[in-house]
């Protein structure tokens, strides 16, 4: 199935879960994940089913001043 990450396309397996994707992609801590411009909590990215099309943000904190 397809989905976007980051503004890239990738295709993953039918079930994959957010935790697969950030498997896949190698994604480092520390990161909040959101599908759809919502928020998914670190405890639910084991549960969160993926959907044909999901846009995913994988977002690094930012520091600095």
């Amino acid at each position: 199935m397809r989905v976007i990450v980051n503004q890239t396309e990738y295709e993953i397996p039918a079930s994959s879960k957010v935790s697969d994707v950030l498997s896949l992609l190698n994604a480092k801590l520390p990161y909040a994940v959101a599908v759809n411009l919502n928020f998914v909590p670190k405890i639910e990215h084991a549960h969160h089913l993926l959907q044909e099309n999901d846009q995913i943000e994988i977002i690094a904190p930012v520091t600095g001043g």
